[in-house]
């Protein structure tokens, strides 16, 4: 009597182990969804990380005077940590625009690959930030590619609180890049790479399909994971 209420007892666990690793399969294959939009939400946190970073250090920063009259930023962290190797992407990040009234808006997942940027096979992960002067540039990227240098004027920004665009081709460049490589935080010649729209990241964060840059951009209704809010908090905080 007692063999078989063990016999029963063995057969219910194996079930019951059955029915929890077909709970988590189902989980993972009908809800890819859930992951996607956590790790949309993690790259949010890695920009937020990176401008405080970058902007807690006075005399390696980027001016003020260029962040207040900024139209746009765009923060790509931990560029070509998986470069080079998957379909020639260097990385990942976002972009957000500046309205009239000086509020940013909701970030849109954006990539970029190639181009010129002086970095070599085997560096390390490189934080890349533009700074958009002007709406005809960021009204460019909205279209799907963007290609810096063809599509709009880019130049290496001035660094430090204290510096000023001075030279000519930073006071006519529409946009300016830094990067943070090593430590180190400087001006970056970055012409001839291309910035996508990354609709499937865009998707997945703010968990509708579908979604137009412009959309992201200019709605008040969207609803957005709380990350979002923190990052417009602190591009505020540095741009007026």
């Amino acid at each position: 009597m007692r063999s078989t209420e063990s016999g029963k007892g063995k057969i219910m666990k194996k079930l019951l182990c059955l029915l929890t690793m077909s709970a988590v399969l189902l989980g993972l294959f009908c809800f890819p969804g859930v992951s996607e939009a956590n790790r949309q939400i993690r790259k949010v946190q890695s920009v937020i990380d990176v401008i405080n970073e970058i902007m807690g250090i006075p005399e390696q920063t980027i001016p003020p005077s260029m962040l207040a009259d900024a139209r746009g930023i765009a923060v790509l962290p931990d560029l070509l940590k998986a470069g080079f190797i998957v379909g020639g992407r260097y990385g990942s990040g976002v972009i957000c625009v500046r309205f009239d009234d000086k509020s940013w808006s909701n970030p849109v997942f954006i990539t970029i690959a190639g181009g010129s940027l002086g970095w070599q096979i085997g560096a390390q992960a490189t934080d890349v930030i533009l700074v958009f002067k002007t709406v005809r540039s960021l009204d460019a990227i909205t279209s799907g590619k963007f290609t810096l240098g063809a599509d709009a004027s880019v130049a290496a920004g001035p660094v430090g609180r204290q510096a000023e665009a001075s030279t000519d081709v930073q006071l006519r460049a529409e946009i300016l890049s830094y990067s943070r490589s090593r430590g180190l935080f400087a001006g970056l010649s970055i012409e001839g790479a291309s910035l996508q729209i990354d609709y499937k990241a865009n998707s997945s964060f703010y968990n509708t399909a579908g979604l137009l840059p412009m959309q992201i951009f200019q709605s008040k209704e969207l609803q957005a994971p709380s990350i979002a809010d923190s990052l417009k908090q602190v591009l505020s905080k540095y741009s007026n």
